[in-house]
């Protein structure tokens, strides 16, 4: 008779407490908190000071969407340039350059990664 295998003890939790939970400091006044993952999606909420940037780049192995959860931002993708309010989203997929420039004070976009960002556990 075989037992079948014990339940992995490092999977991610179900829920997420914002108050539970601390901002990561970044550079530049920029902030970041990581809401949840599994090995093929990853969300993370990120707040910005205004003036703070999201300096372009491009990822070799994710696509990622970023939406805008308050505040306003300048989201460029692949030079095309564009206003973003609270409930508005730039589509950056794998390999396309992509950034922001936050206009408000305490913007907060939700940055979805397929698949999850290994580099920011």
């Amino acid at each position: 008779m075989s037992s079948a295998a014990p339940p992995p003890t490092s999977l991610p939790p179900f829920f997420f407490s914002h108050e539970a939970t601390p901002w990561t400091e970044l550079e530049g006044g920029m902030r970041r908190k990581i809401v949840g993952h599994t090995p093929e999606l990853m969300s993370v909420l990120m707040q910005f000071d205004k003036g703070a940037v999201g300096t372009p780049h491009a990822h070799d192995g994710h696509d990622q969407i970023g939406f805008v959860v308050a505040g306003s931002f300048e989201a460029v993708i692949d030079g095309e340039s564009k206003v973003l309010r609270m409930g508005d989203a730039f589509i950056a997929p794998r390999l396309r350059s992509h950034g922001v420039v936050c206009l408000e004070d305490g913007s907060l976009l939700l940055d979805q990664f397929s698949p999850r960002r290994d580099d920011y556990l």
